[in-house]
């Protein structure tokens, strides 16, 4: 829990706070937009809740924070919240909150699908999210985009038994995995599942495609909530950014309808439009 007496003073007065030790990771504004905002190199509560809505994002943020920033002087809900997690986002795919700190808040999501239930990227490991997941079946595959985000993946393998997918370039960062991606062409993995080669951010990045709707897209892409178009990380693109450009452009041959990134914010727009939309980006990139 945040500490009062490191109580950011961009927060508005009322019963929920950041602190000093927030990192800027954005989760908390994805999940409670009318809550949190960002001021400066921090977040901070804007507008305290005002319906039973807001006020469930507003915990859910603040068990989601990686480092445990979001603080509540008002009567605690955290038992009660927690039980949210896995939190929907369509009929199969759930977001998984408990953001970890090795990941820099990274999203992480849960595919629940018959050849097997996958896990995309990897949440810090709690043990009442991994109760959760157990009862929805658990997890076969646990799909790492690149290194950045591959936080208590071990944990997770090692208590279903999971195989863990990494490219070969990004090895390093979780050397016992169990599938290993090399090269350059695409990667079938069970039906629906398409595993795409996007160099750029890192050597050995990829993205995860299923059901030609949904395409989970680690550090690669994601989309900016103040302009309200498709972008890029420059500033955190570690390997290529020329790279990271072509890998961009290559998207452009695919149809999809949701982008649901390792950072940033996701989105839902038509096929046709997220197609003008990433041809765009190519242009500015």
């Amino acid at each position: 829990m945040a500490d009062q007496k490191k109580r950011l003073t961009s927060n508005v007065d009322g019963e929920f706070f950041v602190d000093s030790t927030c990192i800027d990771c954005d989760a908390c504004r994805q999940i409670a937009p009318t809550v949190f905002a960002e001021f400066g190199n921090y977040s901070s509560v804007k507008s305290q809740p005002q319906s039973e809505q807001a006020e469930r994002q507003a915990w859910q943020a603040l068990l989601a924070c990686p480092v445990a920033a979001i603080g509540c002087i008002g009567k605690s809900r955290a038992n009660e919240i927690q039980e949210d997690f896995p939190i929907a986002v369509t009929d199969d795919i759930f977001y998984c909150g408990f953001t970890s700190r090795k990941s820099y808040g990274a999203n992480s999501y849960f595919v629940q699908h018959a050849g097997g239930n996958w896990l995309i990227e990897s949440p810090r490991y709690v043990n009442r999210l991994a109760e959760r997941l157990d009862l929805m079946g658990g997890v076969k595959y646990i799909f790492l985009s690149h290194r950045d985000d591959v936080a208590d993946a071990a944990k997770y393998a090692e208590k279903w038994n999971s195989s863990r997918i990494i490219h070969l370039a990004d090895l390093d960062a979780e050397p016992n995995a169990e599938i290993i991606l090399e090269g350059s062409n695409d990667t079938e993995m069970e039906k629906d599942f398409r595993i795409i080669f996007t160099p750029g951010h890192t050597e050995g990045h990829c993205v995860l495609l299923y059901k030609n709707r949904y395409l989970f897209t680690g550090d690669h892409l994601h989309y900016d909530r103040e302009l309200s178009h498709l972008a890029a990380y420059r500033d955190y693109c570690w390997y290529s950014w020329s790279e990271q450009k072509e890998s961009m452009a290559k998207l452009t041959h695919y149809s999809f309808e949701w982008i649901l990134p390792g950072h940033g914010q996701s989105v839902n727009l038509p096929a046709d439009t997220m197609k003008s939309q990433l041809e765009a980006l190519v242009s500015r990139m």
